[in-house]
């Protein structure tokens, strides 16, 4: 068995700590992502809006640009009371 002392070429105290350091600043360098899985794609493409839905809505967004679309306070006022007083 050779002994060499305290004071041997390749010893290093400090080594694990310095892996450490080197190991999070690669870490500082990495940017978040996001993976959405395939079930989750298919989920989003069942949601879509019906193409009348969609027609609805691009014929109210029309009259609204044009600045024809009448809206009716008292059934609007009517839906508001019925949604909060259910809470």
């Amino acid at each position: 068995m050779k002994i060499n002392g305290p004071n041997q070429t390749n010893f290093n105290p400090y080594k694990n700590q310095l892996q450490k350091q080197m190991d999070y600043s690669k870490d500082i360098n990495k940017k978040d992502q996001l993976e959405i899985s395939n079930q989750a794609k298919e989920m989003l493409q069942n949601e879509k809006p019906s193409e009348k839905r969609a027609a609805y809505v691009q014929h109210i967004k029309d009259a609204v640009d044009a600045g024809e679309y009448q809206v009716n306070h008292e059934k609007t006022a009517q839906k508001m009371v019925d949604f909060w007083s259910k809470q």
